[in-house]
């Protein structure tokens, strides 16, 4: 979590002298002051190495860099000898520090936007951000770079023709396996994020789910120890304990397989438990049917029986 006593990003521009100058393979390079914007500037997820020239080139001539977290942004810019203004850009802020970056950008301001990893905007407080300044009439400019996402995508050996992002799955397990029951109905590889403190936990969940479909673990992406694991969802949930759970983990799920629509009775009750502490019996039972493949009687009697001896979600 972000500290919530931080300054909002300042409309004052950089002072005159300010060198627009950034570093790589031993040359300083001159960067032209950029055009007003906010500028959505993809940052590596791991391997500082792993930044185009045109990142460079916009964090070294912008007025203002937006950033989660400075410690970890400063490393970037020092990295590449960029000199830049960095100002915090986080959920904790996010409300005082958007009129700030509006009223920058109405001075004819350059703004860049970064996440702490990756692509901004992917599991990260941007969005308010973009549709206010698009909103307004400012620019938005956005600079493809690295998102572990698509890195996890394109390591996992399972198709990628059509995959759906989950982001995080929900921290309790009634509500996990009742979230999975529902992604278990899709027709495409799917990728979500995970915690290490949970990553095993989750494992156990996705086997009781969809069991027999191939999946990967990726670890520590691009990082100097990177891991990626590719096995049936049950097999890598036999050895979920034995897993090194430092680090940040992208989980990829392959598709169903044709004979996969039939929910099982254990992801079912899930799916039930989670719909009644929040809806109906109907309400429930009408969810269950879009998304498990089962009879209504069955849902329903399994739903009644339930609800009777009280639903135990969490």
């Amino acid at each position: 979590m972000r500290p919530k006593n931080v300054s909002a990003p300042s409309p004052d521009p950089l002072p005159k002298d300010h060198p627009r100058t950034f570093a790589v393979a031993g040359q300083l390079v001159t960067a032209p002051k950029v055009a007003s914007g906010l500028y959505l500037v993809a940052t590596p997820i791991g391997n500082l190495g792993d930044i185009t020239l045109r990142a460079l080139e916009t964090l070294a001539g912008v007025d203002i860099v937006a950033c989660e977290d400075t410690r970890i942004t400063r490393r970037l810019m020092e990295r590449y000898s960029i000199s830049a203004n960095l100002k915090q850009y986080h959920e904790h802020n996010a409300e005082q520090a958007r009129p700030k970056i509006l009223e920058a950008l109405a001075r004819g301001q350059s703004i860049a936007l970064v996440s702490d990893a990756g692509t901004p905007l992917i599991s990260d407080p941007g969005f308010k951000l973009v549709r206010e300044v698009s909103a307004a009439g400012f620019n938005v400019i956005a600079l493809p770079g690295p998102s572990s996402v698509l890195t996890a995508l394109s390591v996992a050996a399972l198709p990628t023709d059509r995959f759906f992002f989950e982001g995080f799955l929900p921290p309790k397990q009634h509500a996990r396996r009742a979230r999975l029951a529902e992604l278990a109905r899709i027709d495409a590889t799917l990728v979500m994020f995970e915690s290490g403190p949970r990553v095993q936990d989750c494992l156990v969940d996705l086997a009781a789910v969809m069991g027999e479909r191939e999946a990967a673990i990726c670890r520590e992406m691009t990082k100097l120890h990177e891991e990626v694991r590719r096995a049936r969802v049950s097999e890598l949930a036999s050895i979920a304990d034995t897993l090194e759970t430092r680090g940040e983990f992208v989980l990829v799920i392959g598709p169903p397989s044709a004979d996969a629509g039939i929910m099982s009775d254990d992801a079912l009750d899930d799916l039930l438990r989670a719909s009644l502490a929040r809806d109906s019996v109907k309400d429930a039972v009408a969810h269950a049917m879009e998304v498990s493949g089962r009879p209504r009687r069955e849902i329903y009697a399994r739903a009644l029986e339930l609800a009777k001896d009280g639903n135990g979600a969490e």
